[in-house]
């Protein structure tokens, strides 16, 4: 008779633990738990999703850039003119009546600046060669020794070559024939784009500021929840009213600093001193380089004007003053730390949007920068972009 507690028993006990079988310790450790591994898909479909939406909101906005250009211009000056429209609001006016209004005087400031300074524009930019001859010398005749540096390189790159050469060199060259009429038909081309594309920034800009809070009204009605209504509300006026206070303020800066750049070049004895002021301000739009840019314009134009180099160097000096008193003391007076942003994040957007869409790019950049940093600043999600973009 067998027991229950016999070697069989012992032995089919032992038989089903070795069929049990024992988990690896280091497969346990290589392979993420189904949790994480499932965690981990959402994020990189979320990565994906993301950069597909960035790559083609660029493509976007390279491709329609003749509609969204004007578009953007229009919003962006709109912001800017919107405080004037709220003061003669104040006044029992209806909104299109202080839209046109405003309009009026901006279509005014525009053709006054445009038939004061069109005369001198054109007679400088047809006198343009000559001045480029003329300061040529000049600059030869301040730094000779530059020059000669420039005719000794010259030689050593003719270094070991004969007459015969040469003059067989120079017959090779190719010679360039300017048209009058093809570059007339250029300039006719140019022109005609340029007032057309104006004319599309002004209708839009008048249309923007008569319409008010149309669009944001249309906006909230598509909002199902209370709380999200309420929600766009604040977020959009934060936005109208900081776009609006940075660009207006800097507006105003500029305006300032072109008219004391115009008599500080007055009183020095400079020609077309508003010219040259109206030039400072509208580059002073342009971080970094725009003041780099008037320093050199503003050095050119003293050059050619005075046959002293001293007495030349003074219209970029005066300009160079003003420029860092507008930098270090005004703008930050006027707008606070509220529009303090990353010289990094400055000059990034800059380049990005000089690439994207050119001068007028540039023109935008910070406006933009300012408008997205808004944005993260009021959204949590994307606060961290703000706090990367703020100082």
């Amino acid at each position: 008779m067998k027991l229950p507690g016999g070697p069989e028993a012992g032995a089919g006990s032992d038989s089903a633990e070795a069929a049990t079988p024992v988990p690896c310790a280091n497969s346990a450790a290589s392979d993420p738990p189904p949790n994480q591994a499932g965690a981990q898909e959402p994020i990189k479909m979320a990565s994906a999703q993301l950069a597909i939406i960035v790559l083609g909101t660029m493509a976007f906005l390279y491709v329609a850039r003749p509609v969204v250009l004007p578009v953007v211009l229009a919003w962006m000056a709109a912001m800017t003119l919107q405080p004037l429209v709220r003061c003669l609001s104040f006044l029992r006016l209806p909104a299109p009546l202080s839209a046109a209004v405003v309009f009026c005087l901006l279509v005014a400031a525009i053709g006054a600046g445009f038939f004061q300074l069109e005369r001198p524009a054109a007679r400088w930019m047809n006198e343009a060669p000559q001045h480029m001859t003329e300061l040529r010398q000049r600059v030869q005749r301040i730094f000779p020794k530059a020059w000669h540096f420039s005719q000794a390189t010259a030689a050593v790159g003719d270094l070991g070559a004969t007459e015969a050469e040469k003059k067989e060199e120079q017959r090779k060259t190719p010679m360039v024939e300017v048209k009058d009429q093809r570059g007339t038909s250029s300039i006719l081309n140019w022109t005609g784009t340029f007032l057309a594309g104006l004319g599309e920034v002004l209708v839009l800009i008048y249309l923007l500021l008569a319409s008010g809070d149309l669009f944001l009204q249309k906006l909230v009605r598509l909002i199902p929840t209370l709380r999200g209504k309420i929600r766009a509300v604040e977020i959009s006026h934060e936005i109208q009213q900081n776009i609006s206070n940075y660009l207006f303020s800097i507006s105003l800066i500029n305006l300032c600093l072109g008219a004391l750049v115009s008599g500080g070049l007055y009183f020095l004895g400079i020609p077309n001193a508003a010219m040259w002021g109206i030039l400072v301000a509208l580059l002073n739009y342009v971080p970094y380089f725009g003041a780099v840019g008037g320093v050199v314009i503003l050095v050119a134009v003293g050059l050619l004007t005075f046959d002293s180099p001293w007495r030349g160097l003074l219209p970029p000096l005066w300009y160079l003053v003003l420029h860092l008193l507008e930098a270090n003391f005004v703008t930050p007076t006027l707008l606070g730390r509220r529009f303090t942003l990353n010289p990094v994040a400055i000059f990034v957007s800059l380049i990005f949007w000089v690439w994207l869409w050119g001068v007028p790019g540039a023109l935008l950049s910070v406006p933009i920068l300012v408008s997205v940093k808004v944005v993260c600043d009021r959204i949590p999600a994307v606060s961290y972009l703000g706090e990367l973009i703020g100082r």
